[in-house]
């Protein structure tokens, strides 16, 4: 055994901190605080609701109630018995996840010290450790807002939502409040805790990268980081071994220094592909450290070979931003992958089922965005399982971080963690420095790029992925604006605006090349609401309640409402009225949803490869709210989470916008073969069939076919059915504009419903 379990229920003892200060720690604290038991992994917050302390924060407005927490420190105690047979080698305290700041104990005696939320912590205690005895384990968490009194704020330092203290603090950005996140200044042990035994000869750091491909062959990048307390290195070698079905390679090379660089060339590989295009193929490969010939160490892992570039240019009239895999282009077809959940110890139970969403609805990618915690290997495992490309922000968003020394090492030390820990997964394509940091800066009117430049995007995180991660690309930021461009001029874009009629010239005549986010309000199932929502501030939602969970932060903001106004316009825009009870509501903002969602993959897919992909805006809400997610947090599916399924299928019928007296009518095949598609349509009112036939469509093309006469004024619903490969599938298209009857849209909807993969809705 080399490892021992730490998690489980600890003591938790709290008080508040006096005038801005940390306490150090004093036995007498476990004799003066008050105390709970303390899950581990866990919150503090989930431990005063279960100890019946404080309410549910997801419930009404009890969240405000956990403000005077924000200034209280925390004490998590717990005794355990130590092996008395691992004397010789270093004992190591692991904490997968501390937030935050904290200072650690073992037998009254100081181990260590953490800052850090999103990253792994560890400490040699090999000198406290008392073999074969019990030993006592305390971590001393310090209050958040008073490690962020202790800081120094520059006028060049901002913070999201008024929020300056977030500048210094290394933990999720949407813990201080965000427009999809409420503020919930957490801390406790939110990841595993374990004491590891580690032997003085062992292999500490591998790295694998795909550098080039023949037409049956890959070649290899791989090296190896070890050390050792022998007296000299003779003897040393490295033997890698790999497998992936009857794929098998091998290769043993001297270690004449204990850090290694080598390559190699496996023929006929089996490569790993995007999901759509071929086997994700895994191979479990084993790093050996040999000495004389004899393994002492060992370090199996799975990996992927396949090749990855980013096409991307921002030359005016030759702008581009496409992604290459194994020398084939990728059209992405993308989710944001958003905080869990607020309370970050539920994360592992949540992670299956919102993955299984995001498979299920025939996402290729997802955007990892920068106001979240990193996510663990679990995770990253699925993606490589599935073929689902990974995009991943480093934590930092919408703010003015410090550009001075002292915040350099704090980055350093984060970014160079999390790279070396999940750099060998197949999945992660591309990192970003973070998330719309030149897009803010744009709002600001600053005089010069000089008092907008990012230090740390353009700097810093470049000397670090090319110190850890060479054979990857690093992205300044989402959307990244060089000097002399603006936010709508660049390959890459977020595209949000005013949110009125999702057809507006705004969101048709998109100038991006690459879509990474986009999105629309719908209301979540009443079911849903009932949750979260007291009954008597139910409905009408222009109450506090619904702004609180829209989310507004009404304790800066003035109670203005809006995300949920701007929800009931969009019902009004396209209804001509809004409903006076809540159940017609959620279902007519939901279709809105739907089809503003729907609209924008199906457009770009149309463009292919003039448009190369889209990142939509989310997939499911970490607290109970009203959203821009296509599921909500309980899980139910809106009905923007089915159109999208369908507008995502690999081989996919779609109509377009009303050109020269027809709807145009398009098949996009995604898929690296040809494909033989039979087609339909029919028109949901009537049963006419409109247009009907048969097209081989090229590979990984799309591809107009045709269209249905029609005009501006018609309101209606033509239901698609193509069959591709021996299985039917089904879309719609709504055809016209503005105001379209409320029980027209409710007959198409169960029309819509009916389609090859039917679907409820979950009201």
């Amino acid at each position: 055994m080399d490892s021992i379990s730490l998690s489980g229920v600890w003591t938790l003892y709290y008080a508040k901190e006096k005038k801005g200060q940390w306490d150090r720690y004093t036995a007498d604290m476990k004799k003066e605080w008050a105390s709970i038991p303390g899950k581990v992994p866990g919150n503090v917050q989930l431990d005063l609701v279960n100890a019946g302390i404080e309410p549910d924060p997801f419930y009404g407005d009890q969240l405000h109630r956990f403000d005077a927490y924000e200034y209280f420190q925390w004490l998590y105690v717990r005794s355990f018995r130590a092996p008395d047979d691992w004397q010789g080698d270093q004992m190591i305290l692991r904490f997968d996840g501390i937030d935050t700041y904290a200072d650690i104990y073992l037998n009254g005696k100081h181990a260590g010290s953490s800052g850090n939320m999103l990253v792994e912590h560890e400490f040699d205690v090999t000198a406290l450790l008392l073999p074969g005895a019990e030993n006592e384990l305390a971590v001393h968490i310090h209050s958040t807002m008073n490690e962020a009194r202790r800081h120094g704020y520059t006028m060049g330092m901002r913070g999201t939502a008024r929020r300056n203290e977030i500048c210094w603090l290394r933990k999720a950005p949407h813990c201080f409040g965000w427009d999809i996140a409420p503020r919930l200044v957490t801390a406790g042990l939110w990841r595993d805790v374990q004491l590891i035994r580690r032997k003085h000869t062992r292999i500490t750091e591998t790295y694998y990268a795909c550098s080039g491909m023949g037409r049956n062959s890959m070649d290899l990048q791989y090296a190896c980081r070890f050390e050792t307390d022998h007296d000299n290195l003779e003897g040393f070698s490295i033997r890698l071994t790999g497998k992936c079905g009857d794929s098998f390679f091998e290769y043993e090379e001297p270690a004449h220094f204990l850090s290694m660089n080598y390559s190699c060339t496996i023929e006929n590989p089996r490569l790993w592909w995007p999901r759509g295009m071929g086997e994700a193929a895994l191979y479990d490969v084993k790093m050996e450290l040999l000495y004389h010939g004899e393994a002492v160490d060992c370090v199996t892992e799975r990996i992927g070979l396949r090749l990855f570039r980013l096409e991307r240019s921002f030359e005016p009239g030759k702008q581009q931003f496409r992604i290459w895999v194994n020398e084939q282009p990728v059209f992405i077809k993308g989710t944001n992958w958003v905080p869990l959940d607020a309370l970050h110890a539920r994360d592992a139970k949540r992670l299956q089922r919102a993955h299984d969403l995001v498979f299920d609805s025939g996402c290729n990618m997802m955007r990892c965005w920068g106001g979240n915690v990193y996510e663990d290997h679990a995770f990253f495992d699925l993606c490589d399982e599935r073929g689902i490309m990974i995009w991943q922000d480093f934590a930092m968003g919408n703010t003015n971080y410090p550009q001075t020394p002292d915040f350099v090492p704090v980055i350093e030390e984060e970014v160079g963690k999390f790279v070396r820990k999940v750099r060998n997964h197949p999945s992660i394509m591309l990192w970003c420095s973070d998330n719309e940091i030149d897009y803010k800066n744009e709002g600001f009117d600053f005089p010069g790029r000089e008092s907008s430049y990012n230090r740390i995007a353009y700097e810093v995180l470049p000397r670090l992925i090319q110190a850890h991660d060479p054979y990857r690309i690093l992205i300044k930021s989402s959307p990244e604006i060089p000097e002399g461009f603006n936010m709508y001029n660049v390959p890459e874009q977020h595209r949000w605006g005013a949110r009125a009629w999702y057809k507006d010239d705004y969101y048709r005549l998109i100038s991006a090349r690459f879509i990474s986010e986009y999105g629309f309000h719908g209301c979540p199932a009443p079911s849903s609401i009932r949750s979260f929502i007291p009954p008597e501030f139910l409905w009408p939602m222009d109450n506090k309640i619904w702004a609180m969970h829209s989310t507004e932060d009404i304790r800066i903001e003035s109670y203005l409402n809006g995300r949920n106004e701007m929800m009931a316009k969009h019902v009004k825009i396209m209804y001509g009225e809004i409903p006076d009870d809540l159940e017609e509501f959620a279902l007519l903002s939901q279709i809105y949803q739907g089809e503003a969602v729907k609209y924008q993959i199906e457009r770009c897919r149309m463009q292919k490869w003039e448009k190369t992909g889209i990142i939509w805006w989310n997939m499911l809400d970490c607290w109970p709210q009203i959203s821009d997610a296509v599921v909500d947090y309980y899980f139910r599916k809106k009905i923007a989470w089915h159109y999208i399924k369908r507008a995502q299928l690999p081989v996919a019928a779609m109509m377009g916008d009303l050109e020269s007296w027809e709807y145009p009518v398009w098949i996009a095949n995604d898929t690296l073969e040809p494909k033989q598609v039979s087609l339909q349509i029919t028109d949901a009112d009537t049963g006419e069939c409109v247009f009907s036939g048969e097209w081989t469509i090229s590979a990984n093309a799309s591809e107009r076919i045709g269209g249905v006469p029609g005009y501006i004024s018609d309101k209606k619903v033509y239901l698609l059915k193509w069959q591709v490969d021996g299985k039917e599938y089904g879309n719609h298209f709504l055809t016209g504009a503005p105001g379209y009857s409320p029980e027209d849209m409710k007959r198409w909807l169960k029309a819509i419903q009916k389609l090859p993969e039917p679907f409820e809705t979950e009201m």
